[in-house]
């Protein structure tokens, strides 16, 4: 980003540029805006880095599958007559049928449900107790529009025609203001501020940290560095006020993310992140959480789950998908180690597809699918389900998963329990939340 400034400038006889540059000329001139969360759009003179507390709560990670992502596929009823009916080649086998191929097969979860093969990579943190799944959950939107159902959900609203119009995750940060937030407070890996986030004065939109840095013009005014040298001590020279302490804070949190270089993290434990944009994202959260600069949330979001045709079972189109985010979440976990006792994942979608298999061997838009909670303090090894059932008489009035569990009820619990939220009214309003027991 090329900078407009305002400089009077001056050149010694040795051909050295000095710039004579006042504090008003530089911030009437847009430098600043050379900073790139600034220029996003950021409120500037709330931000600041400073000496950041641990924050009272898990830092809350939300996964978002974009596409209407088959919770039957995922957390497969293996249990019930009606789901192998309905789906004659997309069912998954039990894990007790011989008949079946082992690949078919799902991953018992309690006898009733079963984990998709793709997904073996959560299953020792399912029987660790760390992480569990909500099924039958969803929003009231029943108009099967991936663009009305999506806004519902990451508005906090029972469907697209009630509630206001910023982001759940958004209310949640403005509920409780933090004196001298971090600029890296909440972010989303994204090349786009998601809806969730929307309305948020402490949030930023970037698809890598290697975005997060100040772009100087390069030429003899910048040579070794003078340009950056002047910005710093131009800042640090002033009286304080909120402009100068974001300045100055910005300038500090620069210098420690280029000190703990983000490019040459190496997780631990050995963890391997798959070379996808949900991998590579989930390794910078880690990266962040173990840097300790501040971060409370952070938002990611994976698409590819329209499966309408030539679906696949355990494997296929949705199995890689399926093998991406449990191989992302399953290296983010190792990665963490003990840090995932202060971390809460939730990873959801904006609804289920249809019991039925189409004729084009995939599913078409349907209600109820599966939310997945990982941390430290889920009631993990479990599958919450006020199961409604799977035959005729038991689906909606088009043939679809019910939904029995509203989404907002598991993010509520989570903000309660975990994130210490203090005015679930203002982020959820006109919701009063279930006690689920998901988390505690």
């Amino acid at each position: 980003m090329a900078m407009n400034k305002r400089f009077d400038e001056r050149w010694t006889c040795e051909g050295d540029w000095t710039p004579a540059v006042s504090r008003r000329a530089l911030l009437g001139g847009g430098a600043l805006a050379a900073v790139w969360w600034a220029a996003r759009g950021t409120a500037l003179a709330d931000l600041s880095l400073g000496d950041q507390p641990d924050p009272t709560g898990d830092l809350l990670v939300v996964v978002f599958l974009r596409g209407g992502a088959d919770g039957m596929n995922m957390v497969a009823p293996v249990g019930a007559d009606a789901y192998h009916r309905a789906r004659p080649t997309l069912a998954l086998a039990r894990a007790t049928d011989r008949t079946a191929p082992k690949a078919d097969r799902v991953l018992d979860l309690d006898g009733f449900f079963g984990l998709n093969p793709a997904m073996g990579p959560l299953l020792p943190l399912y029987r660790e107790g760390r992480l569990g799944f909500v099924h039958a959950c969803g929003s009231g939107d029943h108009t099967r529009s991936h663009f009305e159902a999506m806004a519902a959900m990451e508005r906090g609203n029972e469907n697209i025609r009630g509630g206001i119009a910023s982001g759940w995750l958004a209310r949640h940060l403005d509920a409780r203001p933090q004196k001298g937030a971090s600029p890296l407070r909440a972010v989303a890996f994204s090349s786009v501020m998601p809806d969730s986030l929307r309305g948020a004065t402490s949030a930023m939109a970037l698809e890598s940290l290697a975005d997060f840095r100040l772009r100087l013009p390069e030429g003899p005014e910048n040579r070794g560095g003078r340009l950056r040298q002047t910005l710093t001590r131009l800042y640090q020279d002033q009286l304080r006020d909120p402009i100068v302490d974001a300045g100055v804070e910005t300038f500090k949190l620069l210098e420690t993310l280029n000190r703990l270089d983000p490019a040459h993290y190496k997780p631990e434990s050995g963890a391997a992140y798959p070379d996808s944009e949900l991998g590579r994202g989930l390794r910078q959260v880690a990266f962040l959480a173990k840097a300790r600069v501040g971060l409370e949330v952070a938002f990611l979001d994976r698409g590819g789950w329209d499966t309408h045709v030539a679906q696949g079972s355990s494997t296929g189109y949705m199995a890689l998908g399926l093998t991406d985010v449990s191989d992302s979440l399953a290296a983010f976990a190792k990665d963490l180690g003990p840090a995932l006792d202060r971390t809460t994942v939730v990873v959801m979608t904006e609804f289920g597809r249809r019991l039925q298999e189409n004729s084009g061997l995939g599913t078409d838009h349907g209600r109820g699918s599966v939310m997945t909670v990982l941390g430290g303090g889920t009631q993990g090894g479990r599958v919450h389900a006020k199961w409604p059932g799977l035959e005729p008489h038991e689906l909606d009035e088009v043939g679809d998963l019910r939904v029995t569990t509203d989404y907002r009820d598991v993010l509520a619990e989570i903000l309660d329990k975990r994130v210490r939220s203090t005015n679930l009214a203002a982020v959820f309003p006109g919701h009063t939340p279930k006690a689920l027991g998901v988390v505690q």
